[in-house]
């Protein structure tokens, strides 16, 4: 391990230690002299003199302002010194008047304010003395200022001739600098001042010659002092300038003179001040006519921080130095002659210290310098005094000697302690300063408490103090638990004043230190502790966050630390650097508990670094956050109109804060007076870098703008807006869009297009030219005026193609010249039925139907499609067919298409259909009828299935037949099997019951008291159908037939039921003929030829829906809107059916219904993408 020493003076001493410091002193031997130690090193426990430690600022001013005036002295030393003082250098004791206050301990007193402060007006100096010297202090000049007043004097009017020169004095009064004059009239207003009338420094008002303009009554000098906040003014001098009739009359000549100086007098004059201070040099001439006046450096040239002011008169450089020492000459010149003033200007300093003397302290044998040095223009004088007492007047001392500018003693005593004082002084100013010279032998003394405490961080540096005292200055040198080797390491730094610093603390470092210090009067130890505590680290740091103002935020912070700090230990929170109390008020949006930060309702305020600090007596940790508040945008600023054409104007703006989130558009809005005033409207958007937009705008409008700023949070409230910007008529920018063509009757054209806004009319008069012409021919364009926004178009031939197009127009002119667009005119029913209409059939519910196409000639429109209609005749099963038809059911394929499915159709039954197509204006005729039948196929689901007897080994069911067999019934199949509650079920056991009129059938052999599971289908030569279902379970032990049973197969009660069953069915069978009668139809007739129907969705060969007369839906019945089944019953015509509508996909494809009614429109939209100004 390396000792480190601090070396000291050192002399052969004798060691009575243990031998295990022997080894550590001996390196102090070759210790280097240790150097002086000033006064204020010198700790207060040691005997010394006294030292001046405070003393007021000179001067110490009255003013009225204070309440009192303290003078004060304040001093150091052991013993305690005492003080006395001098005023005006006679003895003056504070304690011998009453009216002073006097401090204990302490040397200085307080003037009150109360009474004649006059009588202590004067120079006090302080001496603070014990019994090893005595200190004292620089002047402190006291200073009671007297109100200045100019005297009371009565003035004569001044009098002077025309053309002779003037001078007003002011001698204002003496006072607390600074003095500022003015020249003012009775009134205030100030005498105006020029070539000819100026004020001079000294602040005499001085006329190069009078004009009779000059005479006035009310010449005032007022001289103000602001530090005692005082302006006196001078009686009023009254002036008059006499002038006769004659003289005006006579030559100038007479009054004409060269110049001559006013002040300085006479040709040269010498100028001295002090380095720092401004230069002020004056000339001020007179003559007539008025004289110009010029500065020169004579042999060189004037400095560059010179200027020129008073109208010429006054020369001022800035703070002199060495530099600007010279011969300054001012020269006045009229038309008659010159004259010429020079100045010796020679800047000086006051005095300043090459070296003051210092305090010493030196071993009793040693000889001592004491050096006091100082330079100064005039070069400064310099004077010693000693304990306050001067030099020559001091006690005389053997070995003591001047030489020059230091004090030298010889092989100094303990005798030879004593304060010494130099005083350096020249007309500028004086510095005092005192020395404190001790010459004592003195062993070690340590300062530092013997057995201190010191806890570290591991990993960060520590200090542990040795203050010694001791004369020669000791050396000092740490060791570590006893060990004989000194602390070694580059980690260890013993500083000059003993205190062991220790790098980057390791727990080895652990342990008890001592701190020895010796020097030739002896030696001294004192012993320390270490103690290494864990680092206190974030563990978690807070995270940035960002939040929207109004909500709530959280930062939290967990740190971890040495347990032996858990009372000690503390997390702070600080807001851009400054301290968040934790002991926040209700009223506080601010919670801090357990290293979580809670702020309500955020605002733009809260938005800054957050810094968690985790604390303990050692160290700390820190870690920060950044909030960010996040809002809508604040709204712009400082919008300007420029650049005004007669269309269009740019607009700037300055955007507002962002509040976190960037702009990404501005959304410039307009407000015209005209048409909608008061209602704001979006122009355009810019991005958000932008910072200016050219809006293109409409005419015979005026405007106004505003702009709002859009970010991530939402747009901010909009700007402020704009004046008003009135733009001039002009012709209409744009010509009418969305321009339809419908033809409602079979010759006519109905033309409605979309018509300008009123701000795109542009200007007064808008009307519109409607033109339009056969495409297929070679005709003239047929022109209209009109102002509504449609047009017919009569007598045109019947769906022929036409070209129209339409431009607007205004007092002011036209639109641009408009595109073409082209349409059809009126639509008129097809005038042929399809032909070849041939039907396959595909299988009991479905069939293809197929027909040749009707000519385009005969279509008289757009092609809709084709629509089929049919019928449903009668059962099969039945034996003749029914008196009238069943519902009309209808089916539309739309486009230009020969062939559709029709599906959902009942098996085994006959229909008739007829095939028409359809256009715009309605259905075309139908086709010739065809009648087809369907297959047979497999029955419904039986009505009813039941268990009417139940016994030990027999069970009886009963059912009714299907209630639509879909042909001719060949019997029935019975399925059944065992269902126990076990996991495998019996066998299925099959019963085929072939006669088609059974309702019957009692189940033997089946197992006591077993559940079985009973299956039933009805069946065709097509198959059997879905399957009814019923369980039942046998019983224990055979049981007689319940009187129900009983009775139910005695044959009076069958042919009872069978009568009531008869009666039923006719009664039915009335109420369906009566509901009926309203006609029969016949599908030959020739009001087929426009019936209508419903229109249903389809894909290439199918229909999609259709209904029958019951209520309930079949199988792809289609609904009406609101969900129940559409239904209607037969009628006399199907013209009933046709107002309906057709609707297609975007590839054409039929989804809606088609529409017969003899109104409707067909219509053509033309669309044109345009882009329009506001």
């Amino acid at each position: 391990m390396t000792f480190l020493v601090i070396p000291g003076h050192h002399r052969a001493m004798r060691l009575q230690r243990n031998p295990g410091l022997v080894a550590l002193l001996c390196l102090l031997v070759c210790a280097r002299a240790f150097p002086l130690i000033a006064a204020n090193d010198i700790p207060l426990e040691v005997e010394q003199p006294p030292t001046i430690t405070s003393q007021a600022a000179s001067p110490i001013v009255a003013f009225q302002s204070d309440e009192s005036f303290p003078v004060t002295c304040e001093a150091k030393g052991n013993p305690e010194p005492e003080f006395r003082w001098t005023k005006n250098g006679q003895e003056f004791d504070p304690l011998m008047d009453p009216r002073l206050v006097k401090e204990d301990h302490s040397g200085t007193f307080v003037i009150p304010k109360n009474g004649n402060l006059s009588e202590y007006q004067g120079i006090y100096r302080c001496f603070a003395s014990n019994n090893l010297g005595t200190a004292i202090s620089e002047d402190m000049d006291f200073i009671v200022p007297i109100v200045p007043k100019f005297p009371k004097e009565k003035m004569d009017p001044i009098e002077v001739e025309e053309g002779q020169a003037l001078i007003l004095e002011c001698n204002p009064p003496k006072g607390i600098p600074p003095l500022q004059i003015y020249w003012m009239t009775i009134n205030l207003q100030h005498i105006e001042q020029d070539e000819r009338v100026s004020m001079g420094l000294n602040g005499d008002l001085y006329f190069a010659h009078a004009e009779e303009k000059d005479s006035r009554r009310d010449y005032c000098c007022f001289a103000s002092f602001p530090r005692i906040r005082t302006i006196v003014q001078k009686t009023a001098m009254s002036v008059v300038v006499k002038t006769s009739e004659f003289e005006r009359h006579k030559s100038n000549a007479i009054l004409e003179r060269k110049p001559s100086f006013l002040t300085p007098p006479d040709d040269r004059s010498e100028k001295r001040l002090v380095r720092g201070e401004d230069l002020a040099l004056e000339c001020i001439a007179e003559g007539f006519p008025t004289p110009k006046i010029e500065w020169v450096k004579v042999g060189h040239k004037l400095p560059d921080k010179a200027n020129v002011e008073h109208h010429g008169k006054l020369l001022v450089v800035p703070r002199v130095n060495e530099g600007d020492n010279g011969k300054y000459m001012c020269r006045a010149r009229n038309s008659h002659g010159e004259a010429a003033h020079y100045f010796t200007v020679t800047v000086e300093e006051p005095p300043e210290w090459v070296q003051d003397p210092q305090s010493q302290l030196h071993t009793i044998g040693s000889d001592v310098h004491i050096k006091c040095s100082a330079t100064g223009t005039p070069p400064p004088v310099i004077t010693w005094r000693v304990n306050g007492v001067p030099l020559e007047e001091a006690s005389a001392a053997a070995n003591r000697k001047r030489l020059g500018d230091t004090i030298v003693l010889h092989h100094a005593t303990a005798a030879d302690t004593a304060v010494y004082q130099c005083q350096a002084s020249n007309r500028h100013g004086s510095l005092l300063a005192n020395a404190n010279i001790m010459i004592m032998n003195l062993q070690p003394r340590v300062l530092t408490a013997e057995g201190k405490e010191y806890s570290a961080v591991e990993g960060k540096a520590t200090i542990m103090h040795c203050k010694v005292f001791g004369s020669p200055p000791p050396s000092i040198a740490w060791s570590k638990d006893d060990s004989s080797g000194p602390v070694e390491g580059p980690r260890f730094t013993v500083h000059t004043n003993g205190s062991l610093e220790i790098l980057a603390v390791d727990r080895e470092d652990m342990g008890r230190y001592t701190c020895l210090t010796k020097n030739t009067e002896g030696t001294a130890a004192i012993t320390a502790t270490l103690s290494v505590k864990d680092p206190t680290r974030i563990v978690v740091p807070p995270e940035d966050v960002e939040i929207l103002a109004g909500s709530a935020a959280q930062l939290s912070c967990l740190a971890e630390y040495d347990k032996s700090f858990s009372n000690d230990f503390e997390l702070l929170w600080e807001k851009d650097d400054i301290e968040i109390a934790s002991n926040q008020t209700e009223a506080s949006r601010y919670f801090v508990e357990d290293g979580l930060l809670q702020i309500g309702n955020v605002s733009h305020g809260d938005q800054g670094t957050y810094t968690c600090i985790a604390r303990t007596p050692l160290d700390r940790a820190r870690a920060a956050a950044r909030l960010v508040v996040l809002d809508v945008p604040d709204a712009p600023e400082d919008l300007v109109l420029s650049e005004r054409k007669s269309r269009g104007v740019k607009l700037k703006w300055t955007p507002g804060e962002d509040h976190g989130s960037s702009t990404t558009e501005f959304i410039i809005e307009y407000e015209e007076s005209q048409w909608e005033p008061g209602t704001w409207k979006e122009l355009v958007r810019v991005p958000g870098n932008h910072g200016s937009a050219l809006l293109r705008l409409h005419g015979d409008l005026d405007y106004r703008f505003r702009v709002s700023a859009l970010n991530g949070v939402g747009m901010g409230r909009p700007s402020q807006h704009t004046e008003r910007y009135k733009t001039p008529a002009a012709a209409p920018d744009k010509n009418p869009e969305n321009i339809k063509i419908e033809g409602h009757l079979p010759h006519e054209m109905d033309i409605n297009w979309e018509p300008l806004l009123p701000i795109e009319h542009n200007g007064p008069g808008l009307e519109y030219k409607v033109s339009y012409r056969r495409q297929d021919l070679d005709d003239e364009w047929q022109e209209h005026m009109v102002r509504r926004h449609s047009f017919v178009v009569k007598d045109t031939p019947t769906f022929v193609p036409y070209e129209i197009k339409i431009q607007a127009r205004n007092h002011q002119g036209w639109a641009p010249e408009p595109g073409i667009v082209s349409g059809f005119s009126g639509e008129d029913f097809p005038s042929a039925a399809p032909d070849n209409v041939v039907v396959e059939v595909m299988n009991s519910s479905t069939v293809k139907v197929s027909w040749t196409r009707v000519h385009k000639d005969m279509l008289h429109g757009h092609l809709g499609g084709y629509r089929v209609n049919w019928w449903h005749l009668r059962s099969l099963t039945e034996t003749k067919k029914k008196s009238q038809h069943g519902e009309r059911h209808a089916l539309a394929f739309p486009g230009d298409r020969g062939h559709g499915l029709l599906p959902g159709l009942a098996p085994f039954s006959e229909y008739s259909l007829m095939v028409m197509s359809f256009n715009g204006r309605g259905n075309g005729p139908g086709s010739h009828p065809v009648s087809f039948k369907t297959p047979e196929g497999v029955p419904e689901k039986n009505s009813a299935f039941r268990v009417m007897d139940v016994q030990k080994h027999t069970i009886s069911l009963a059912w009714s037949p299907p209630r639509e067999p879909n042909g001719i019934l060949t019997g029935y199949l019975l399925q059944y099997q065992l269902i126990n509650d076990t996991e495998d079920l019996g066998p299925l056991q099959t019963v085929d019951i072939s006669d088609p009129a059974a309702t019957r059938l009692t189940l033997k052999d089946l197992e006591a008291v077993s559940r079985y599971k009973f299956y039933l289908r009805s069946c065709t030569m097509a198959g059997c159908g879905p399957t009814i279902t019923k369980n039942s379970t046998t019983t224990a032990e055979a049981r007689v037939a319940n009187a129900q049973e009983g009775i139910a197969t005695q044959g009076w009660f069958i042919g009872l039921m069978s009568t009531i069953a008869l009666l039923t069915l006719l009664l039915l069978i009335a109420c369906f003929v009566n509901r009926n009668k309203g006609g029969k139809y016949s599908v030959k007739e020739k009001e087929d030829l426009h019936p209508d129907v419903e229109s249903q969705g389809m894909n290439d060969d199918t229909f999609c829906e259709y209904s029958d007369n019951d209520e309930k839906p079949l199988k792809g019945s289609q609904r009406s809107l609101s969900g129940q089944t559409a239904g209607g019953g037969s009628g006399d015509s199907l013209v009933d059916y046709g107002d309906q509508e057709v609707q297609f996909n975007e590839d054409g494809s039929f989804i809606g219904e088609y529409a017969g009614r003899k109104d409707k429109r067909v219509s053509m939209e033309i669309k044109a993408p345009a882009q329009a100004p506001a």
